[in-house]
């Protein structure tokens, strides 16, 4: 096929994109193809601003007085209620601070510790077998501080593999090799069928395509803001507690500032209601406003618009790959099915001559598409409804098959 004609498909796609108008809210460089909004996403414009106010201002100036005057101690909540918007819960169910890390902890720690008041003896915690392996490693220590076993299994298989002994399933919604999306209410509903309860990671989903925390059934809920919700680097985690479920949320990590009456400084713990109950200590107040300016992006936003482009996107990066790649260079990974595909595509690449899927990377990188690699053998591409055109993924295909020619080129002299 002529480049000729995926690049005029390209440009009649971002001439009908409703989004379009979206990327000029961004502060991208135009020479760069960046697809790996899956690992940190770009920084809209309104962030510097808003952050130069902060620090001049609201610390400069006003200084402690923020806290109150500048609504500094309710920001955990009020930003996220925005996040919750974004992933289909009410408001007053999602509390933003600590890192994804430390609200697996409470979330899973939580959940056993509502199976043992529950009194039925289940002492199991299933995690997705292919989870990133932060979420691994907190359920193991979980499960060694409350005496429960871990079982890997798959994620497709959690569903029936839930069972009278268990207590929690951790989930990944989307798998952050593959790019799979889980079905958030029908796993939801056989683990609860089953007695047990739910924690959904939400890393790959939240931004990306609409989630339906509420509607879903879902009972705990962890995500990080720093890819598809354009927080920053080390932006605030968000955690949610289904409402039911809050006036018995047992969090191991009782900080003052969640607390109910935190300035009375009692040495007995009382802790607050509603998702306050979720906050620990101090909140990361630079990185947590950065977030409420970069969630500006969303007013007005359809989340449907946005995973329609999602779908056409990768759908779309796809047809050029396999139209500009030869033959057997590199196999997706990715589910074909709309259904089960989150808002990324992975291929898997074969090692040659001159090297591997990390080497192909890195001169991808250097040529101007970013997009990431993980170990073994797989090139990562994220696709951000928000900013990302057509133009960038049909130029990304052309320039990986490129390298690929290039590598096989240089193998031989």
């Amino acid at each position: 096929m002529s480049d000729a004609v995926p690049a005029k498909e390209a440009a009649a796609l971002d001439a009908a994109d409703g989004l379009a108008l979206k990327r000029a809210e961004f502060d991208l460089d135009d020479r760069v193809v960046y697809l790996d909004g899956n690992s940190l996403g770009a920084p809209p414009r309104a962030v510097a601003g808003r952050l130069a106010d902060v620090v001049g201002r609201e610390w400069g100036r006003l200084g402690i007085r923020s806290w109150e005057e500048s609504g500094w101690w309710a920001a955990p909540e009020r930003v996220g209620d925005r996040v919750a918007a974004l992933v289909g819960a009410g408001p007053g169910q999602v509390v933003v601070g600590d890192s994804t890390s430390v609200n697996v902890f409470k979330a899973v720690v939580a959940a056993v510790r509502l199976a043992e008041r529950d009194g039925d003896g289940r002492d199991e915690i299933l995690v997705d077998a292919a989870t990133f392996p932060t979420d691994g490693y907190i359920a193991r220590s979980a499960a060694r501080m409350t005496g429960c076993r871990i079982r890997p299994v798959d994620a497709a298989d959690m569903a029936r593999e839930a069972g009278p002994r268990t207590a929690v399933a951790l989930v990944n919604h989307v798998d952050y090799r593959t790019g799979r999306l889980h079905d958030l209410p029908a796993v939801t509903a056989a683990v609860r069928a089953a007695g047990a309860r739910t924690v959904w990671d939400l890393c790959h989903s939240a931004g990306a395509l609409p989630v339906h925390l509420d509607a879903g059934g879902a009972d705990f809920a962890v995500g990080c803001t720093y890819k598809y919700l354009n927080g920053g680097p080390g932006a605030p985690a968000f955690l949610y507690v289904r409402r039911a479920l809050q006036d018995r949320f047992d969090s191991p990590l009782p900080g003052w500032n969640s607390h109910a009456d935190p300035f009375a400084m009692d040495p007995a713990y009382a802790p607050a209601d509603g998702a306050a109950r979720g906050r620990v200590g101090t909140p990361e107040i630079l990185s947590l406003l950065a977030l409420d300016a970069a969630l500006d992006v969303w007013d007005g936003v359809d989340l449907a618009a946005v995973r329609a482009k999602s779908l056409a996107l990768t759908d779309f990066f796809l047809r050029c790959v396999e139209a500009y790649v030869p033959q057997g260079r590199v196999e997706s990974v990715t589910p074909q099915a709309h259904a089960e595909r989150g808002s990324q595509v992975s291929l898997r690449c074969a090692a040659g001559p001159a090297g591997g899927a990390g080497e192909v990377m890195a001169e991808l990188v250097r040529r101007g598409v970013v997009g990431d690699f993980r170990r073994p053998d797989v090139l990562r591409f994220g696709f951000t409804p928000l900013y990302t055109r057509f133009a960038d993924a049909e130029r990304a295909a052309r320039v990986l098959a490129d390298v690929l020619a290039d590598v096989g080129e240089g193998a031989g002299r």
